[in-house]
């Protein structure tokens, strides 16, 4: 399997390159912001707790979070691996990640961060607030804090990454077909 982690700060593109990655790779996608989205619009009880920590900007808890991962990845036994996006976000979450993994005898391939200016990145998100209806991405201080919670917490992976020679960085800024290319060199290469 290969499995990958693709991480940046909100707006960096993520979702819309891990389209591109899943079909070219035959990943299985798991977005957490997909899978909180479906939780909470379902009302499970796991989403009605996550609501509460995003309408504040706040990132969600490692158990929450890790809780609805695993059901996910339960949920594709014979996939070719995973693509996973927004997760982990601290160094306890890319720990229980990797024990998890371990209890199916698979592994992290790689990491790949998508790197953008914050301001620039501020501009995308208000822009998609416009017609996202997301809350979260139509209030400035709100998108801010996610990203100091973002250097404070998510930040320190790339050390974790980097000492098992995992973590490989990508310019996120350009067309999205150019960023594409750059995210293939990496994946066409490990």
């Amino acid at each position: 399997m290969t499995n990958i982690v693709l991480f940046g700060k909100p707006g960096a593109g993520k979702g819309t390159q891990a389209e591109f990655l899943k079909e070219k790779y035959k990943l299985t996608h798991l977005s957490t912001g997909d899978i909180f989205r479906y939780n909470i619009k379902n009302a499970t009880e796991l989403g009605k707790l996550a609501q509460t920590y995003m309408d504040k900007g706040d990132l969600v808890p490692d158990e929450v979070t890790i809780k609805m991962l695993q059901s996910e990845v339960e949920k594709n036994p014979n996939t070719a691996g995973f693509l996973f996006d927004g997760f982990p976000r601290t160094i306890s979450q890319a720990k229980a990640l990797d024990v998890f993994l371990a209890s199916k005898n698979e592994i992290i391939t790689a990491t790949i961060a998508l790197e953008a200016d914050d301001d620039i990145l501020v501009a995308r998100l208000l822009d998609r607030g416009k017609t996202s209806g997301r809350i979260d991405d139509q209030d400035e201080d709100k998108i801010r804090n996610r990203y100091q919670e973002y250097n404070e917490k998510t930040a320190p992976l790339m050390g974790y990454y980097k000492e098992q020679n995992k973590f490989h960085a990508v310019n996120g800024i350009g067309t999205i077909d150019e960023i594409t290319v750059r995210l293939s060199d990496v994946i066409d290469n490990l």
